[in-house]
């Protein structure tokens, strides 16, 4: 075990020396936070405990400091302790400790760096959900790639994770797109219409209208006259005349408007786990909003809601009192006209996560949905659940620039560039780390021209071509017929003595810290800044040092700190869903 996992306990104990020996009042429950010194002068790893307690204890924070540093048991791992600033306490580290961390990291390999933190406690990561109504645009591919890192960094740390994707398969825009495959299908059986603008116009409609057409010939014609006779026009009100025609195309259609509406959602949502699958997102559970209906969820999270008096009715609709929860206004949840809501599905489908044992449930969600966060909130509570169970982060826009230019995205006119053209332009590895390098609360410029450039300005290029490198040396050190002694660099790690290699081992044992704070704050960005100063850490200490010495002892240790970082770099990459290709 390192020093910093450690230094609690130690702390931990000289508080308890102190409060037996009266220097501190009973009832103190302090938290104990070390963190690790990003300059050496200050130390290996620093704690802020007496500036914290202080207060309770009714004492100066740096005397307070200095009683705390008396009280610590000796330990192997520790060299000295000092006092710096207003009440800050040092530690550095002895000798050995700084070289423990090169075994533990090779002891452990893959699994280093993984923890049991989450204690097992199940979590639900829900993400990407777009509407299938057509395919995964750029915009998608943030969430995606920012879902799926939530996803591994929490099991990483022992989370018992779920993955899922909810399908929204039974609202007003699968239906458009039912309606606009339809109508693409009566063009290319010859009939001439007048195809509505705020129907969906892109290619892929086309083709799943064309496949509809070569299997079903001219089973499903209707005469353009017959399905526009009579429609409210669209030049006065495009939403009414596009309701209109769902509405013509469910009477003519009869059982058959099923039959589009089906393959239709078949084919995009089938392109969409194709996409997501080869983007490196693979999902545990995917939901069908229709089942909420045909299980009789939907019905059951109503009458709850009724039961606890949280529904009224007015204007002949049903509204759910969310203004008693924090929201902004009340909301429907039953329309006049007996359809449930959007809104009301999502009741049902917090209460169906709620009954599944979920301890916390996260929403990756896109910036549109920003407003959604307060009425999911006041659900969980009329629900009589804690709200703070329900995470939602919100995913900003990305925006990608090409030779300096914006691209731009349109989705219900087709123009827009889908995650499976970045993929091919980018790579998958390029645009999962480029995805999360920020906040996901921030916008992203995401540019083409430097994901696909092999140069150090590339973070990802910078840290690929880090491990390559090592595995490079290793090749080297092979056909050089030079041997390699693990067993006898371990031995020799106090050899390693250079500034370069004592700034290696520092930024590897801070390795498993990053983890734990990534998935605790739920931030992918700390582990791909964590590993491009690995990378840095690591070009530096090459250039500086050579590690194919003739001097075997030497040799060996060097050898073996850059297979650590190389095994650190492999790992961060492996959460981050991006390779660590051994050769570039």
């Amino acid at each position: 075990m390192s020093l910093k996992n450690e230094l609690p306990a130690l702390l931990q104990s000289a508080l308890d020396k102190l409060l037996a020996d009266g220097v501190l009042p009973e009832g103190l429950n302090p938290r104990i936070d070390v963190t690790q010194s990003r300059d050496p002068g200050h130390g290996d790893f620093a704690t802020n405990l007496a500036l914290a307690l202080a207060k309770q204890a009714g004492r100066d924070p740096r005397e307070l400091a200095r009683q705390i540093s008396s009280a610590l048991p000796a330990h192997a791992l520790l060299e000295k302790v000092e006092i710096a600033g207003p009440g800050f306490i040092n530690f550095f580290a002895a000798q050995d400790a700084r070289f423990r961390i090169v075994g533990e990291i090779l002891a452990g390999g893959e699994h280093y760096g993984r923890s049991t933190l989450g204690e097992r406690r199940k979590v639900q990561v829900e993400f990407v959900s777009a509407n299938p109504t057509g395919p995964l645009h750029v915009g998608h591919g943030r969430g995606a790639a920012y879902g799926a890192t939530i996803g591994n960094i929490l099991e990483a740390v022992g989370y018992d994770v779920q993955r899922e994707y909810y399908v929204n398969d039974a609202g007003r825009q699968m239906d458009i797109l039912a309606t606009s495959t339809w109508l693409r299908y009566l063009e290319l059986a010859g009939e001439e219409l007048p195809f509505p603008r705020n129907a969906y116009q892109g290619d892929y409609v086309w083709d799943i209208a064309a496949t509809l057409h070569r299997e079903r010939g001219d089973a499903l014609r209707h005469s353009a006259q017959t399905v526009f006779t009579d429609l409210p026009p669209e030049s006065s009100d495009q939403e009414a005349h596009i309701d209109a025609l769902i509405l013509r195309g469910k009477q003519l259609l009869g059982a058959d408007y099923e039959v589009i509406h089906k393959q239709t959602l078949d084919t995009i949502l089938g392109d969409i786990r194709d996409d997501l699958s080869h983007f490196g997102v693979d999902y545990d559970v995917w939901f069908s909003e229709r089942s909420l209906t045909t299980s009789g969820g939907l019905e059951r999270a109503i009458a709850q809601l009724r039961e606890r008096g949280h529904l009224y009715e007015r204007d002949g609709a049903t509204w759910f009192r969310s203004t008693e929860f924090g929201d902004e206004k009340d909301r429907v949840v039953i329309r006049d006209n007996g359809q449930a809501t959007y809104f009301a599905s999502d009741i049902a489908y917090v209460l169906n996560k709620l009954e599944r044992g979920f301890e916390r449930v996260i929403y990756v969600w896109g910036a549109d949905h920003h407003g959604y966060v307060p009425r999911m909130k006041a659900v969980a509570r009329a629900l009589g659940a804690d709200p703070e169970q329900l995470e939602f982060l919100i995913v900003q826009f990305a925006v990608l620039y090409r030779h300096g230019d914006r691209l731009q995205m349109s989705t219900r006119s087709g123009e827009f560039v889908t995650l499976r053209q970045l993929r091919k332009d980018v790579g998958a590895d390029a645009a999962r780390f480029f995805y999360v390098m920020r906040r996901c609360e921030q916008h992203l410029d995401f540019d083409l021209d430097l994901a696909t450039a092999h140069k150090n300005e590339n973070p990802m290029f910078y840290i690929q071509y880090a491990h390559a490198r090592i595995c490079s040396v290793l090749r080297e050190c092979e056909q050089k017929s030079l041997h390699y002694d693990e067993e006898d660099g371990l031995a020799h790690l106090e050899l390693l003595v250079a500034e370069q290699e004592t700034a290696l081992l520092r930024t590897l044992d801070r390795y498993a810290g990053v983890v734990e704070t990534a998935a605790l704050r739920l931030e992918p960005h700390q582990l791909t800044n964590y590993l491009r100063e690995l990378a840095n850490a690591f070009h530096t200490y090459y250039n500086g040092q050579r590690l194919l010495v003739d001097d075997a002892p030497i040799r060996n240790a060097r050898l073996t700190l850059a297979r650590a970082a190389r095994q650190v770099m492999a790992n961060g990459l492996q959460l981050l869903g991006v390779s660590a290709p051994e050769s570039m």
